[in-house]
């Protein structure tokens, strides 16, 4: 088996591992975040800060036993496109809200049988596709990346190398535990949410993902090869995934690609084991219309701002990478406004209800 074979095999595995435990949990980036700002319930978004302290902790231990690299990655450059960032995950943030979930929620609804989501996944896919390498891929180059933020002396983006100066080598434990302990008190101070053992799964499950993600790619990587380590984003993974299937591209054997069939797979699995399958089709045109519209906000916002919720919300996030609150930031202003225009349906009333709170 090649090196490539053997990383879309493990990427498979771990989004089939994620997908079973996203559907048996019922867990969604957007829903957690509709959850917390229509009714006040938490619970959702402690357990995905859950596995973003897990994806962290296992993570921080990787690059500090000397397996993972940051700067191999593409989450740390030594410059960084904060204005692509910053809008694309408003964008992004915006369409979630109109589709009802994120890029992995989608795959994770098609696994169910939702046909609503086959249409959002093909639009998503074809949208950040052309914004990668297609016809609005110079665009997004000269436009949106343009304005980066270079670092100081031109060390990486993420916290650890900025503040290495001054603390040493202890900065990164030493930033690891500032973020990760109070966030774990966070979640286990949540009795109700100890009390919901399937979500917790989910949590655990999408955390240690992503670390194993990191160890695979880095494990399995084929020393000739220029690939770089990478974890679970599901943004180009996607596009590549599609297009593949399309014209029949090597693609889907990488690890990223494989891992969007395995969230649908695991996903498909979970439905069928919990009696959960039933084919799901638009209510009316209006319906449609929202989905596809969020599906090109996802699209095309995804890859400006370097990967979706999972993406920049975890894999990056894992890394401390500079690029992640801001990414972070703008999801949840844009999932916010999102909301706020389903609810209020004009424009106008959207921006004064999201103001006023």
């Amino acid at each position: 088996m090649t090196a490539e074979w053997a990383g879309g095999a493990a990427g498979f595995l771990i989004g089939a591992g994620c997908g079973y435990a996203m559907r048996a949990g019922r867990l969604c980036s957007f829903g957690a975040l509709e959850d917390w700002v229509t009714i006040g319930d938490s619970r959702r978004l402690k357990v995905f800060a859950l596995a973003f302290v897990i994806a962290l902790l296992g993570t921080e231990m990787l690059i500090v036993g000397g397996l993972l690299d940051p700067a191999h990655t593409t989450y740390v450059p030594s410059a960084v496109p904060i204005v692509g960032i910053v809008l694309g995950s408003l964008a992004f943030g915006v369409g979630m809200s109109l589709v009802g979930t994120c890029g992995l929620g989608s795959l994770v609804r098609l696994g169910g049988g939702d046909l609503r989501s086959l249409v959002v996944v093909l639009v998503f896919a074809g949208m950040a596709y052309a914004a990668l390498r297609g016809s609005l891929n110079g665009l997004r180059i000269d436009l949106v990346e343009r304005i980066r933020l270079p670092m100081p002396d031109g060390v990486r983006s993420d916290l650890p190398a900025l503040i290495e100066p001054w603390f040493g080598a202890g900065g990164r434990i030493g930033a690891t535990a500032m973020l990760g302990v109070p966030l774990l008190a966070w979640i286990l101070l949540d009795r109700r949410l100890l009390r919901t053992p399937r979500m917790l799964a989910a949590g655990l499950t999408l955390g240690c993902g992503v670390v194993a993600g990191w160890a695979a790619t880095t494990l399995l990587a084929d020393e000739f090869a220029a690939a770089r380590p990478q974890s679970l984003t599901f943004v180009g993974p996607v596009a590549r995934a599609v297009l593949g299937i399309v014209i029949g591209s090597g693609d889907v054997a990488e690890f990223g690609a494989a891992s969007v069939f395995g969230v649908v797979a695991g996903s498909w699995s979970a439905a069928r084991v919990k009696d959960q399958f039933h084919w799901e089709a638009f209510d009316d045109q209006r319906e449609m219309r929202r989905h596809i519209a969020g599906a090109t906000l996802m699209g095309l916002g995804g890859v400006a701002a370097g990967g979706c919720t999972i993406g920049q919300g975890l894999t990056a996030g894992s890394l401390l990478a500079v690029s992640w609150p801001f990414a972070l930031a703008g999801f949840y202003l844009g999932g916010r406004f999102g909301i706020a225009f389903i609810l209020e349906g004009r424009l106008s009333e959207a921006l004064r209800s999201l103001f006023s709170r």
